[in-house]
């Protein structure tokens, strides 16, 4: 398949409630709002649709596994019907005593779950008390655009943001449900240092702090919502001028220095090189 220039995504920032009848009515309707702005694939924040641990969640037991799972079929059916790529932020349940994984799930726009992301670094809080932590990337592709995923806190990790890049993704999606201001600034830096795509959602509980966005391969933020947007489009275009050394020089350039032979060969024995002591 050849791959496209260009890819429009949705991103949303929609108010997350603990009643997961509500979410889904919620991300359907901005579902349908991504399709009729001629968006190929829509990003939902951490734990979008089942609600998120510590915040609309205190105890699972509480919790409508029922509900939430028709939800997701709900969901899946409407991907299909508009031919859209969802990624989809919602607790998936394992067989107990296990608790749930923190997961973005993939859904293409044939209405499959294509794949699931599962969170890996989780707080100390909630690998003690709320998830199982996953222990996987994920991969998928949207008309020859390939993306990865990530979840939250693991904003603070660089390593799993520069495994993506050796991963080759084109578009990191990071599904959010921040709780400093920082965490922007952090996501902009990922994305700078990688030379990829950053797309960030996070809830409209959240826009005190930041707002879901979407960052270019050079760290420039492209398309920002404000507190009362619930649905932002962007645009991947890889013929962008403004990216051509982000994404056709630096992302190379970084990836033959990461590999290290550019350097071995120019490495030269010397005495005063070798010694570390003297002027």
């Amino acid at each position: 398949m050849t791959a496209s220039s260009s890819l429009r995504i949705a991103i949303a920032q929609p108010t997350i409630s603990d009643d997961a009848r509500r979410n889904g009515l919620t991300v359907r309707r901005l579902m349908r709002e991504a399709a009729e702005a001629g968006a190929h694939l829509i990003q939902f924040p951490e734990g979008c649709l089942s609600g998120y641990a510590k915040e609309q969640i205190s105890d699972w037991d509480q919790v409508d596994w029922p509900a939430i799972e028709e939800e997701h079929r709900h969901v899946a059916v409407l991907a299909a019907e508009l031919q859209l790529w969802v990624v989809l932020g919602s607790a998936h349940r394992l067989t107990p005593p296990h608790r749930p994984h923190n997961s973005l799930y993939v859904i293409n726009d044939d209405g499959q779950v294509a794949g699931r992301y599962d969170k890996r670094y989780c707080s100390q809080t909630e690998v003690l008390r709320y998830y199982t932590p996953g222990s996987r990337p994920s991969i998928f592709s949207v008309n020859g655009f390939r993306f990865g995923c990530a979840v939250c806190i693991e904003v603070n990790f660089p390593e799993l943001f520069a495994e993506y890049e050796r991963l080759g993704v084109d578009c990191l999606l990071l599904s959010a449900y921040p709780v400093d201001s920082v965490f922007e600034v952090k996501a902009r830096a990922h994305a700078a240092i990688n030379n990829y795509w950053l797309a960030m959602a996070t809830p409209a509980q959240t826009t005190a702090l930041l707002n879901s966005e979407l960052i270019g391969p050079d760290g420039t933020v492209l398309a920002r919502a404000d507190a009362a947007t619930e649905l932002i489009i962007g645009e991947l275009d890889r013929d962008a001028l403004e990216f051509g050394i982000a994404l056709t020089k630096a992302r190379p350039w970084r990836a033959s220095v990461r590999q290290g032979d550019i350097y071995r060969s120019h490495h030269v024995c010397d005495p005063r090189s070798d010694d570390l002591t003297g002027f």
